[in-house]
């Protein structure tokens, strides 16, 4: 079940306008490129700023997201109707085979039972064309990202045009061992309304990651780092057998 900040209405609206730099999505461009891919499965696309990178550049896409209010504010942008919207997840998919699967962000860390992450794995497996590849980043555990997750550190008043000021800040609400919960509070100047949205992350080690990626099927390629967070993440880059 996606938290609220992707699929209340009003919250997936300002989702890009409050975090507008994804350069984190740069590395993911380029490895569609370097692996030459033409068709590409992304996985809890959001918003679609990922697919929409992709589509722009001519390759065909289709973006999977369990969120519809998300996937609503991503068909309405310009060029959507170049992309394939799928409301759903890795176990929904119709027969595809494309050449790269991705899990940009925080995708993969959402998906927190582990009977759920193993059928994700299969999911996408599937849906991979032999000799395919899957990408996804997952926070390194080690670096404890968590414990800058709170008020002091995230408060900030963000103007956004047709929508007033927006107050936000993140804080901590749980640590229960892989498992890290946060809440996210909005309050919206115009109405006074506040909304939070409570989400939980899955924080795999390296060695767990790589072997049920082994377990489900594929070959690990390359564990890389994650140019915008380098030494806090890693980037696997798997290929289902040829």
């Amino acid at each position: 079940m996606p938290n609220e900040c992707f699929r209340h209405p009003r919250l997936a609206a300002i989702y890009d306008p409050l975090d507008p730099d994804r350069g984190d999505l740069t590395a993911y461009v380029d490895m569609a490129a370097e692996f030459g891919a033409h068709r590409v499965l992304d996985l809890g696309c959001g918003t679609g700023v990922f697919a929409l990178l992709l589509a722009h550049r001519g390759i065909d896409v289709v973006g999977v997201d369990p969120a519809l209010a998300s996937l609503d504010v991503a068909r309405a942008k310009p060029g959507a109707e170049r992309v394939r919207w799928i409301h759903g997840d890795a176990t929904t998919l119709p027969p595809l085979r494309v050449d790269l699967a991705t899990m940009t962000a925080n995708a993969a860390q959402e998906i927190t039972d582990p009977q759920a992450w193993q059928r994700t794995l299969r999911g996408v497996h599937a849906a991979l064309r032999p000799g395919g590849h899957l990408v996804f980043e997952t926070r390194n555990p080690a670096k404890r990202a968590w414990e800058q997750w709170n008020r002091d550190s995230s408060y900030r008043v963000t103007e956004l045009p047709g929508v007033g000021a927006v107050e936000s800040w993140v804080e901590l609400t749980g640590v229960n061992g892989p498992l890290v919960t946060f809440r996210w509070t909005f309050v919206f100047a115009s109405d006074g309304e506040v909304l939070t949205s409570d989400s939980t992350l899955r924080f795999r080690e390296r060695d767990e990651t790589e072997a049920e990626l082994l377990s489900q099927g594929y070959e690990v390629r390359e564990i890389r780092d994650a140019p915008d967070r380098p030494d806090r993440e890693f980037v696997f880059v798997a290929r289902r057998p040829a």
